[in-house]
């Protein structure tokens, strides 16, 4: 397949997902808020669209029990409290990942340590956690970033030796498929998120699902101020908070859920185009997915050489905003997770610095060295946005400006 080159002056404006060029809402999602207005019932205690989203989003990626939630971050913080850390226990994650899924592991009164990344997928692996484990490991957590599924084999091999439960990351990967297994239902629990950006979108809003029976209801607690709604005798039965999602969102979501098969289906018709495209272009590596995998691909993302292309991820990310109107993330995050002032001053509960105050002074190194391919990682990665509105006319577009534009950096 060869890109059809366009008139270097001609500058066409990408759909984004940041607006209604780039996002599927529309009369479907007029139609169910509307409907869920004149019901007059806006409480999802009371209503029937977030009761029907769960029992859909269950049905559709295969898992027991589905509960939905007010935010991405809200389903991180409820399944860390389900599997209810003491406090100065350890939980692993990435290195490489959003604040809202880390600071929910501090609330819980639990340490984050961090895993190093392969800097082929940005994703932690087996090898990367297991020198992260303790005797104070109570819960690992997976991030599936851009879209792109985490080695799940390994890695749950490695959990289940230890017995510890995995929690996986899913707010970039819905209906990404790991060994033609949706990823959210390989481990204990799995985390969406319904954000602006996303697949699907209701704004904010967040969905947890799980297999296991004692979890679930756990979750259910977690989002319902640990209230038993439906029990003989209900009462507040632990510390929990208010996350439920109302029935406006639960609506709109709804609709988008119509739409979800079709959105990543079109990111990925479009993201293998692009990787076509850019066969051969010397410096640049399109996305690996490894065999077996399905990708959702949240953001397109190329490694960049730079010593091949001089200024790197950074030169080629300028070049396609000046000359070509093409927005893209050099770094994605300008640092590791682990150099963001709550943790690397350890700014929390006023001045008391908890729960840092219980860890270990090895789940708290942060040098450098233990993160090689964390540095790398994110010294080469371009990340280029990615919705299901783009067309062969945008692909041509982007694949044609990184060619020309990689050929006059490297010149």
């Amino acid at each position: 397949m060869t890109t059809t080159v366009l008139p270097s002056t001609e500058i066409i404006t990408l759909p984004s997902d940041q607006d209604a060029s780039g996002r599927t809402l529309g009369s479907e999602e007029i139609a169910a808020i509307t409907e869920a207005i004149h019901t007059g019932t806006l409480t999802s205690t009371k209503g029937k669209f977030v009761k029907t989203l769960e029992k859909r989003f269950a049905e559709m990626i295969g898992v027991k029990h589905a509960y939905a939630c007010a935010s991405g971050s809200a389903a991180v913080h409820i399944a860390i409290a389900a599997i209810d850390p003491e406090p100065g226990d350890e939980i692993v994650t990435t290195s490489i990942t959003d604040m809202g899924a880390l600071t929910p592991i501090l609330y819980q009164g639990a340490i984050p340590v961090f895993a190093d990344v392969d800097p082929k997928t940005w994703n932690v692996t087996a090898e990367t956690l297991e020198p992260c484990l303790s005797d104070r490991t109570k819960a690992i957590i997976v991030t599936h970033l851009f879209g792109n599924p985490c080695e799940m084999d390994a890695i749950m091999q490695l959990a289940q030796s230890r017995k510890i439960p995995v929690i996986e990351d899913t707010a970039q990967a819905f209906l990404a498929k790991h060994r033609g297994q949706y990823v959210a239902t390989i481990g204990d629990i799995g985390c969406f998120s319904l954000q602006q950006g996303k697949h699907i979108t209701t704004g904010e809003g967040g969905i947890v699902v799980t297999n296991d029976d004692a979890l679930a209801r756990r979750l259910f607690l977690l989002i319902n101020k640990a209230f038993g709604y439906g029990d003989p005798n209900p009462d507040h039965y632990f510390i929990a908070l208010n996350y439920r999602m109302n029935e406006l969102t639960g609506a709109v979501a709804l609709a988008q859920l119509d739409k979800l098969h079709w959105s990543v289906q079109q990111r990925q018709s479009t993201a293998n185009q692009l990787s076509e495209l850019l066969v051969g272009v010397r410096g640049i590596e399109t996305p690996y997915v490894a065999p077996g995998n399905a990708s959702s691909f949240w953001k397109y993302c190329l490694r960049v050489d730079g010593d091949v292309i001089p200024g790197g991820a950074v030169g080629l990310a300028k070049k396609l905003k000046d000359e070509r109107g093409i927005f893209s993330a050099p770094r994605y995050i300008q640092k590791p997770a682990f150099q963001c002032q709550v943790f690397a001053e350890q700014r929390t509960f006023g001045n008391s610095r908890w729960p840092f105050t219980l860890a270990r002074p090895e789940a708290v190194d942060y040098s450098r060295d233990k993160f090689p391919g964390t540095f790398s990682g994110l010294e080469s990665i371009l990340v280029l946005p990615w919705n299901e509105r783009y067309t062969d006319e945008h692909v041509h577009y982007i694949a044609d400006s990184i060619q020309q534009a990689v050929s006059e950096l490297a010149n």
